[in-house]
């Protein structure tokens, strides 16, 4: 007899449910299976021992990451997805800012930022070639690169010691009638003076975009408020490389509570086109074929339309699904980044009269990336950093030191186009020749910190 069509279509269904059912076990089997690898072979630790090998960063994960990571896996969408939106709202959410966007890089938020500011939606306001933009040579380069990738003058100000940002006090004196933007980093997550930086730009009407890649989770005081770096000015971006504040491997993000900056942004982060709908996805607005644009024909497919030259910078979902579980832990990694940094001041009191020790600036309250000295007068910073490193400390220099001394500025200095320097770069040429610095990530632990300490007073002695 043949099946009636009602029972043929039960049958289908009941084997549709018990495949998806079967999936579903072999899912959770596989993911169970992670865990248990990871917390065997990933998350045992030995303990410290002395002149063992110190990095000045590194990951922190459990098996939540390694679990999310296959998970993206084994759902195979690769792509921008599930977890990229449930890491945008969440960085967005513990931010307390409207918008994020997930890139694939610090670098290419950095871009993304600026390049946003270049937009002719933005009217009178928009960056164009040989405005110029007030930054510092004394910190990493692709706070700059942008500036001058698009055709416009990154004016040089110098910074301050112990602190490391830019001074403030000359700000008014590097302003031109070009002047259109401020573009400057958190240095090493030392907020710098945001409420003068902030007033600067509102009383001449300037962008203010915050490099918040070395400062994610620092907080600064402005109008009575504790606010989050990164969220005072017009946009802000991070880095989720594996020895920032949190990591997804490769990975970064764009923020911002203007809505037309953050529709600029997502646009050019997907490749410029005008069009809204997330990967996937085709004809939210309900008008994909309706509508004119620019000098194409009627009705011309809205998904590819372009109102700006982008580029594709979005992160994968796999990427995305490390960075979700590491943003559940992350304000434990910042506290104990606070202490890690307040153990290492207190077991360094007393080396003053070698070293100029960090401070932080008023009114800050930061989630520091790393412990940056200064040797003073008499103090060879080089021999220094050779006995720290030979004792198994690992250490780095800020960044570039001075920028403009690069051999990438070679062109530019003997041309003596595309860049100015405003006043002297004193202390930055300083901190190129005499300052250091080692890590407080939160993998580090408290015998690790003093030992770290005892290697740095040992070494000011050499």
């Amino acid at each position: 007899m043949f099946e009636n069509r009602e029972e043929k279509t039960e049958k289908i269904f009941d084997k549709a449910s018990d495949t998806n059912m079967d999936k579903e076990q072999d899912r959770l089997h596989i993911l169970e299976l992670v865990a248990d690898y990871c917390k065997k072979y990933h998350e045992k630790k030995e303990p410290f021992r002395e002149g063992q090998r110190i990095p000045y960063a590194s990951r922190v994960y459990d098996s939540r990451e390694m679990v999310n990571l296959v998970d993206s896996a084994l759902e195979f969408w690769l792509t921008s997805g599930r977890y990229t939106e449930q890491f945008e709202k969440g960085l967005a959410k513990y931010l307390g800012t409207e918008y994020c966007s997930l890139v694939n890089s610090g670098s290419s938020a950095n871009l993304t930022a600026f390049m946003a500011l270049t937009s002719p939606l933005l009217g009178e306001r928009r960056i164009c070639r040989g405005d110029e933009v007030i930054t510092v040579a004394a910190g990493f380069p692709t706070t700059v690169t942008p500036i001058i990738q698009y055709g416009a003058v990154p004016v040089f100000v110098d910074v301050t010691i112990p602190q490391y940002n830019i001074d403030v006090t000359r700000l008014e004196a590097a302003l031109s009638e070009k002047t259109k933007a401020v573009m400057i980093a958190h240095t090493l997550g030392n907020p710098f003076d945001l409420k003068a930086v902030r007033d600067f730009c509102v009383r001449h009407g300037l962008w203010l975009v915050e490099d918040n890649c070395d400062a994610l989770g620092s907080r600064y005081e402005i109008d009575g408020e504790m606010k989050f770096t990164g969220t005072v000015g017009d946009i802000g971006t991070s880095s989720f490389y594996p020895p920032h504040h949190m990591t997804m491997g490769e990975g970064g993000a764009v923020y911002t509570g203007n809505p037309l900056l953050h529709k600029i942004i997502r646009s050019l982060r997907d490749w410029g086109r005008d069009c809204v709908c997330p990967s996937g996805c085709d004809n939210l607005c309900g008008h994909r074929f309706d509508r004119q644009y620019g000098e194409l024909p009627l009705g011309y497919d809205h998904k590819y339309v372009y109102s700006h030259f982008g580029y594709n910078l979005k992160a994968t979902d796999l990427q995305a699904a490390v960075g979700c579980a590491q943003l559940e832990k992350f304000p434990s990694f910042v506290e104990r980044r606070k202490h890690n940094f307040a153990r290492l001041k207190a077991a360094l009191s007393g080396t003053e009269d070698s070293y100029i020790l960090p401070a932080a600036c008023e009114g800050a309250d930061p989630s520091w990336f790393g412990f940056l000295i200064t040797c003073r007068e008499g103090v060879d910073r080089n021999r220094v950093v050779q006995y720290v490193e030979e004792k198994g400390v690992q250490t780095r220099m800020l960044f570039a030191g001075n920028l403009i001394k690069h051999p990438c500025f070679d062109e530019m200095r003997r041309d003596g186009k595309g860049y100015r320097v405003s006043g002297t770069l004193e202390n930055t040429d300083r901190i190129m020749r005499d300052s250091f610095w080692v890590g407080v990530y939160p993998g580090m632990t408290d015998e690790m910190i003093d030992y770290m300490a005892r290697i740095l007073r040992e070494a000011c002695k050499k």
